[in-house]
């Protein structure tokens, strides 16, 4: 239908001759004929607050719009995604990475009749809640986080705090229930054949989710949609191949390196490890078509099995040869050092009620409900996790805190 005929159909439909209502109940019916049965409609998107849906945007589109539009969003750009204090433009940081996992998402997620509005959003917002310098500077967080009171710090988790808590001056953006679940159990990082989804019917049941989760990071959570079990396999295919090729343009591998299994089986190249990866995981995936009433099988997101060995071999090289390298690590004792010496003076602040004397403002200009119930520890970890890495490099110079040198490459 083109637009001409979905804009006469909503004169016709519309009793106040809206032409959005009709827009928005043409995208409805879409969804009906052209997605899976088991796919999740937009329609069924659930929100803490209850809103009047307006405009042509439904549920889901409209959560990617406004993770798009956050603040914490426009703060991926220089954010860490493997490769830090780097001097080359084509080194790949967070902002790409997300932009990667919804690309790659939404075409597993087209093939397998998904909703793709809800593939994007949770895609969007997957990592916002990355402090700076990417794992390293997330395990550096969370040992001050436990030393002060607080939970081990989770990317994850805190993603959900800052689109739910933290953003629009502690309102959040109200997103759907599906969305934050998408994003609460991504865990790219965490290597599974396959997975499939794990029913969840209200926020209650999603808050104690997160509170087991927050209790016992090992803990292994099931998303709640097909579409939140793609963006998390679609993590690991975004990464795997793209690490490879920045590690390659840094000098720190050479495409030789690479296992002769995997180089057989995927590829050489980001491109074809990328297409090989996606080509198997839609050919075993198990969802259903569009007018499928009934399937005894379960539904289920995944590669097969010979696929998922070589994935985890070459996940395997890339921890030993790529994340965990001295070069990689030469300089995260210093980062190290300077998480400790801001989270120190910040809590210090804080704790003094000298705060007002500071030239940052840690979080003063939320709501006075998080001021007054979050203890001082939990709002520096707020505002350390937001910050980028240049940013948190010149709050660290500014404390006297010797910060390490940028570098052009490896070789």
């Amino acid at each position: 239908m083109g637009i001409s005929s979905i804009k006469n159909q909503a004169m016709t439909e519309s009793a106040d001759n809206h032409p959005e209502i009709g827009a928005s109940e043409h995208l409805r019916r879409q969804e009906e004929s052209d997605l899976s049965p088991l796919a999740t409609r937009s329609a069924a998107g659930i929100r803490r607050r209850e809103e009047q849906l307006r405009g042509y945007r439904q549920n889901f589109a409209q959560d990617a719009d406004r993770i798009l539009h956050s603040r914490a969003y426009t703060r991926y750009i220089d954010k860490t995604q493997v490769f830090c204090l780097i001097r080359n433009d084509h080194i790949t940081h967070r902002v790409l990475h997300v932009q990667l996992v919804s690309r790659i998402a939404r075409t597993i997620g087209r093939y397998l009749f998904l909703n793709e509005d809800l593939i994007e959003a949770v895609s969007l917002g997957h990592d916002i809640g990355h402090p700076p310098f990417g794992h390293a500077g997330e395990l550096f967080l969370s040992e001050l986080c436990v030393e002060h009171g607080l939970p081990p710090f989770q990317h994850n988790i805190q993603s959900i705090r800052a689109l739910d808590k933290l953003e629009r001056k502690g309102r959040g953006w109200n997103l759907c229930l599906q969305t934050l679940d998408g994003i609460l159990c991504h865990d790219g990082e965490v290597h599974q054949d396959r997975i499939g989804p794990a029913p969840l019917n209200e926020f209650t049941e999603f808050d104690l989710k997160v509170e087991l989760k927050s209790a016992n990071p090992a803990l292994d959570l099931q998303p709640m949609s097909p579409e939140g079990c793609v963006v998390r396999m679609a993590d690991t295919v975004a990464y795997i191949g793209r690490d490879i090729e920045d590690a390659i343009i840094l000098g720190l591998i050479q495409r030789s390196d690479l296992p002769e299994r995997c180089v057989s089986r995927l590829g050489e190249t980001n491109g074809s490890i990328v297409y090989s990866l996606v080509t198997d995981l839609i050919r075993n995936s198990q969802v259903g078509e569009p007018g499928q009433t009934y399937s005894s099988e379960p539904v289920s997101v995944g590669f097969s099995e010979e696929v998922a060995g070589v994935l985890r071999e070459l996940k395997e090289f890339n921890y030993r040869h790529i994340y965990l390298a001295p070069e990689t690590q030469e300089f995260m004792p210093q980062i190290k050092t300077c998480y400790r010496e801001l989270f120190g003076f910040y809590f210090k602040h804080l704790e003094n009620g000298t705060s007002e004397s500071l030239e940052v403002d840690l979080l003063d200009d939320l709501d006075c409900s998080y001021i007054e119930k979050q203890p001082a520890a939990a709002r520096v970890r707020d505002f350390i996790a937001g910050m980028t890495d240049e940013y948190f490099l010149r709050q660290a110079e500014s404390i006297d805190c010797p910060i390490p040198p940028l570098r052009y490459g490896f070789s």
